[in-house]
């Protein structure tokens, strides 16, 4: 009896992780969570779910605190994605500092990560302001590349990535007349440091990424693929007027490994209907 028993919970086992295989076989490309943060919040094993429902394979993350990513424990979270058969890729980890990092990178290194991403200038750089909405940084550009470096190299020594993700003010030039995002190309190691392309805000910023991929190549890891409508606001993928098709040809040239849909407001759509507007999108351009 305890023998059949035995085979039953083997038979179970290996049904559930067939299921999750050929379920992933169906899934393709990676979302931002930062898209569904509110639905996060509220319930985000639920919503971890109808992220896969709607076609995606991977995730990048944008929230961390007290050790904890969506208020479960790395070990909780690589778990729980695990039985959904989601992949964490990214993590987003916008409050690191140099005294934190260690114990940051040991917690996204626990779930799985393979990018340590940081999505705006770190300790205490960013600035935003909320009247004209525009975004930018305090303290000079040698520091964030010292600072940046000092991070990667504690992410290579982890067996982590680290990303710097861009807005649109590091690829318009400061009061030095110095594009910060050239700054950083030009001087942090690719060994230790490389970059997210937000696609959005490079356009927001009248730059070209086929230029900077052809410019600096191999250096644009992964990519935030969102669209870009008529009055400049965000847009799902597809239903906007950037030409990612074009974009995505240089996927070679560009380094990039894994890309992620996002978009930062939604307006009149839910969150969860943009994502998979978007994801239907990603598959008519060509992503996969």
């Amino acid at each position: 009896m305890t023998r059949i028993l035995s085979m039953k919970g083997i038979l179970t086992s290996f049904l559930v992780l067939m299921s999750i295989t050929i379920n992933a076989q169906d899934k393709f490309g990676g979302l931002a969570l930062y898209t569904v943060r509110d639905n996060m919040g509220e319930d985000a094993k639920a919503t971890l779910k109808k992220v896969v429902d709607a076609g995606y394979a991977y995730i990048e993350t944008a929230d961390y605190k007290e050790g904890k990513f969506y208020g479960m424990e790395p070990q909780e979270f690589k778990s729980y994605l695990e039985t959904l058969g989601l992949q964490p890729i990214s993590a987003h980890m916008g409050g690191v500092t140099l005294k934190n990092a260690d114990q940051q990178i040991a917690d996204a290194k626990a779930v799985g990560f393979e990018y340590f991403t940081i999505p705006v200038p770190p300790m205490g750089m960013f600035t935003f302001n909320a009247e004209n909405r525009t975004m930018g940084m305090k303290g000079s550009l040698e520091d964030l590349a010292e600072i940046l470096t000092t991070l990667g190299k504690k992410c290579e020594a982890a067996g982590l990535k680290l990303l710097y993700h861009n807005h649109d003010f590091e690829f318009k030039n400061n009061e030095s007349g110095v594009k910060p995002i050239d700054y950083l190309l030009e001087n942090t190691d690719p060994k230790y440091v490389n970059f997210q392309m937000d696609l959005y805000w490079v356009t927001k910023a009248e730059a070209d990424p086929v230029a900077y991929f052809e410019k600096y190549p191999g250096r644009f890891k992964s990519w935030h693929v969102k669209d870009m409508d008529d009055e400049g606001k965000f847009a799902p993928v597809g239903e906007g007027h950037i030409d990612f098709k074009r974009i995505l040809q240089e996927k070679e040239t560009s380094g990039m490994v894994k890309y992620f849909v996002e978009q930062d407001m939604t307006w009149d759509k839910k969150p969860l209907e943009v994502i998979e507007i978007s994801h239907e999108g990603i598959k008519e351009i060509g992503f996969d």
